[in-house]
């Protein structure tokens, strides 16, 4: 056997051995039977977190982050096993990006300020234990983000993630846990619990010692937190709209767009839903897709089909939902070659297919007469979220214009809707976006609550 065998076969069992730990949740730091007991070692864990110096907070984060782009691929692969949703490749992306633009103990800033009266500070200080609920669509990065912004603000959390991602959470928070202890930090900064219900969210939602809960999924979750009398940050749906008007570069809106559309099979909630094209440029825009983008024009009659099978009941088809556009395809069977990354078609804006936020690669192309029209249309389309909308076009009073209907926690110009995360832009990356509540894309000062703090008539030098 060669060195690089040697090399290959030891990685492989680390992988295993460290896969293991998800099957076997005994194994795995952080987690336990009960809700009260994680809670119980979270507050335990919180009392050391908030006598630790920043420096030692942001030990620890470098060691989560370290770990994170180790297990990248570990974590992107198990996820799409797990779940059956997302892209391997654009979840590899997704950890190395939360990894690395995170913000972390320097988004936790005192301001101050003095006059003849004396001396104000005014502090970011910690909640205590945050109670936190995560997603399928991204179960690990969710875990992993939330994690680095609580500790950095002096928090411990306590995740309820979604039961159908467990195996990847119990990993996530293992490696949480383990970076944590390396660190000469607590164990326990992340828990859960094995098998999270809605009863164990319940409990969680409920319990004295929760003062602020972090919901990141649909808007379900988002009202039961809303409603449970504590302070809530809720990260809801959104259905994000693309419009294009005629001053677009149309080569690049059709690329952006795609692009956006594809990244983890739509999974993203910022990600494009549907488009909105002005008449006189949409066939030019529509023949870019096809073209050059590896679009797949639908039929009416495949339109039916596709319908049928992604909407049932009124409700989206679990088993669709983030799968690639081939898959799509071959469930209504269509044959299609590897280079089909998403299915576009035209309609109103009222068909299903449209209207409905899907998380897969369908891509609805609404008309608009004209500019007026089209912002009409992506306003009914976004459904009032103020989550997310996207535009292409040169021309600025249009945009801000855009802007100013949309009211949304993001808006990406003339990009990809990725950017927005850091990907491609500039700007930091989250993956619990609180549109309904306000916080829009949060960071560590988002889990943490100002503290005022007066001196009277001294400390005053100027």
């Amino acid at each position: 056997m060669s060195v690089n065998e040697q090399m290959v076969s030891t990685i492989v069992q680390e992988v295993m051995a460290k896969m293991q730990i998800a099957a076997d949740a005994s194994n795995a730091k952080g987690v336990f039977k009960d809700m009260n007991e994680a809670i119980e070692a979270a507050k335990v864990a919180q009392k050391y977190v908030a006598k630790m110096s920043m420096d030692q907070r942001e030990k620890i984060i470098t060691g989560i982050r370290n770990k994170t782009i180790e297990s990248a691929e570990i974590l992107a692969r198990m996820a799409v096993e797990e779940t059956g949703m997302g892209n391997v490749g654009h979840k590899i992306l997704k950890h190395q990006l939360v990894a690395e633009k995170t913000p972390g103990t320097e988004d936790i800033k005192t301001t101050a300020w003095s006059g003849d009266r004396g001396l104000t500070l005014v502090e970011m200080g910690p909640f205590g234990v945050i109670g936190a609920i995560t997603p399928t669509t991204n179960p690990s990065e969710t875990i992993i983000c939330n994690t680095i912004g609580m500790l950095a603000g002096g928090n411990t959390v306590v995740f309820n993630p979604h039961p159908a991602a467990i195996k990847t959470s119990l990993y996530a928070i293992n490696m949480i846990n383990e970076a944590s202890v390396e660190a000469g930090g607590p164990d326990n900064i992340a828990t859960t619990v094995e098998k999270p219900t809605l009863d164990s969210s319940g409990v969680m939602m409920k319990h004295k010692d929760i003062p602020l809960i972090a919901a990141t999924g649909g808007p379900g979750v988002v009202t039961a937190v809303l409603s449970s009398g504590k302070r809530g940050i809720g990260a809801g749906a959104g259905n994000p709209p693309a419009l294009v008007d005629e001053t677009a570069d149309l080569k690049k809106a059709a690329e952006d767009i795609v692009n956006g559309c594809t990244f983890d099979n739509n999974l993203p909630c910022i990600a494009e839903k549907e488009v909105v094209a002005l008449d006189e440029i949409a066939d030019e825009l529509m023949h870019y897709m096809v073209a050059e983008q590896g679009c797949y024009m639908a039929s009416a009659e495949e339109q039916e089909k596709l319908t049928a099978t992604v909407l049932q009941n009124g409700r989206l088809n679990r088993k669709c939902v983030g799968r690639d556009a081939k898959t799509l395809l071959g469930m209504i069977g269509v044959t299609v070659p590897d280079n089909i990354r998403c299915i576009i078609f035209e309609g109103e804006k009222e068909h299903p297919l449209i209207a409905e936020e899907l998380m897969m690669p369908i891509l609805g192309i609404v008309r608009a007469s004209n500019f007026e029209d089209g912002v009409e249309k992506a306003v009914w389309l976004e459904h009032g979220n103020r989550h997310s909308a996207h535009i292409h076009s040169k021309n600025v009073d249009r945009i801000t214009e855009y802007a100013r209907a949309l009211d949304t926690a993001i808006l990406v110009k003339n990009g990809p809707s990725y950017a927005a995360l850091g990907f491609g832009g500039e700007g930091y990356c989250t993956f619990t976006i609180a549109s309904r509540t306000g916080e829009g894309l949060t960071s560590a000062k988002s889990f943490t609550k100002r503290r005022r703090c007066v001196m009277t008539d001294s400390l005053c030098i100027r």
